[in-house]
């Protein structure tokens, strides 16, 4: 088990190993409850209040008696008006058991879930996120599930994306030709892979006892992204992983500002670290080759600058044109089943040419980071 730090404070990751912290209580509403519950369900949230309150509306509103499940939320932003949401919430008539703890501000998902599910007294629980909404019978058929398979150590739940209804609008499409295309962003695919994903932490379940067992999330993974693949590979080396197909958990497109691919590059840095940890099922399961088309165009491009001073001019063109070719493939990949509303196609053109530098940069950072021979 890894040390845990006092309440608030943070103890640096490491690349030998996760660090740990513990959670602030928040009065009589991280008070622990004297009855015995069913399942506990464990929502991090981090500065939403609106998107939180709508996620514990759903919460309210499920077909499993209050009295057989407690939520626990962990507020990873220190939020006044998350706890006030919460509080408000938790004082309506026949609502369940709602906890509120307070985490290290901005330490993560991953911290922040483990701080709930260690605050959690029933045997099995159950994850979601603050910006999803439960179906009425999600806690029910994961419960049943869950207790129809006591050799199931954990188990994955199905999550819909539903269609945005004006994603070219957010995207700024406005008036412009191809407004009204039907196909989706480039965010909203992203969203969509949600759906096919084998076990993310929107909506999963999993057994206390074997959450501890194996120390629950690595705290290594800053941001919401591979901390949920790395829990499944350790769950499963402990037991079966089941699916419950109709525990719904429906995951709505959040508008983002222009360039959010651009951002969403640092996510790779996490990818070194779950490549260290499980490089055999890295490779087999997320990711066969490195993105070499991306070291190309990096390597590419400072070479053709490089030879055009050096004065070979053919040469630093072909080298230069070889690199806009494989940047236009990209684009090209990405408005494959996507949207053709120009301002998307515009965005996807200037994204393209950035992407392979960020991404590689973040690579690198990484597997340095990490100490991994990372690509």
């Amino acid at each position: 088990m890894s040390a845990v730090a006092p309440a608030r404070g943070a103890v640096a990751s490491t690349a030998e190993g996760p660090a740990s912290w513990s959670a602030e209580a928040e009065g009589p509403l991280a008070a622990t409850p004297t009855r015995t519950f069913d399942i506990s369900v464990v929502m991090p949230t981090y500065r939403r209040p609106d998107l939180l309150s709508r996620c514990l509306g759903a919460l309210m509103a499920q077909t499993l008696p209050a009295d057989r499940f407690e939520v626990i939320v962990v507020d990873d932003g220190q939020e006044d008006r998350c706890r006030d949401q919460v509080e408000r919430l938790a004082a309506t008539p026949g609502a369940p058991a709602i906890r509120y703890l307070r985490a290290a501000t901005g330490r993560g998902p991953a911290v922040a879930r483990n701080a709930g599910w260690r605050a959690a007294t029933a045997p099995i629980v159950a994850f979601t996120d603050d910006d999803t909404l439960p179906d009425p019978d999600w806690l029910v058929r994961g419960l049943a599930a869950m207790q129809a398979h006591p050799d199931w150590v954990a188990a994955a739940g199905q999550v819909r994306v539903p269609a945005a209804s004006a994603a070219n609008d957010a995207n700024g499409a406005g008036d412009a030709p191809g407004r009204h295309d039907t196909r989706p962003t480039d965010h909203e695919l992203m969203t969509r892979g949600l759906e096919t994903s084998e076990f993310v932490t929107a909506n999963a379940f999993a057994r206390r006892e074997v959450l501890a067992r194996i120390d629950g999330f690595d705290e290594r993974f800053l941001r919401a992204w591979r901390e949920d693949s790395d829990l499944q590979f350790r769950l499963q080396a402990q037991g079966p992983v089941g699916r419950v197909a109709d525990a719904l958990v429906w995951h709505p497109v959040r508008p983002e500002r222009w360039g959010v691919s651009l951002r969403q590059q640092r996510n790779v840095y996490f990818d070194a670290l779950l490549y260290r940890k499980h490089p055999g099922i890295y490779r087999s399961r997320i990711r066969r080759v490195p993105p070499w088309d991306y070291y190309a165009i990096v390597a590419m491009t400072p070479a053709a600058l490089v030879l055009a001073v050096a004065g070979q001019g053919a040469v630093a063109a072909g080298l230069l044109a070889a690199a806009v070719a494989l940047i236009l493939r990209l684009t090209a990949r990405r408005l494959r089943t996507t949207s053709r509303a120009l301002p998307h196609v515009w965005e996807m053109l200037c994204t393209s040419a950035a992407i392979p530098f960020l991404s590689v940069y973040w690579r690198l950072r990484g597997a340095w980071h990490f100490r991994t021979l990372f690509f």
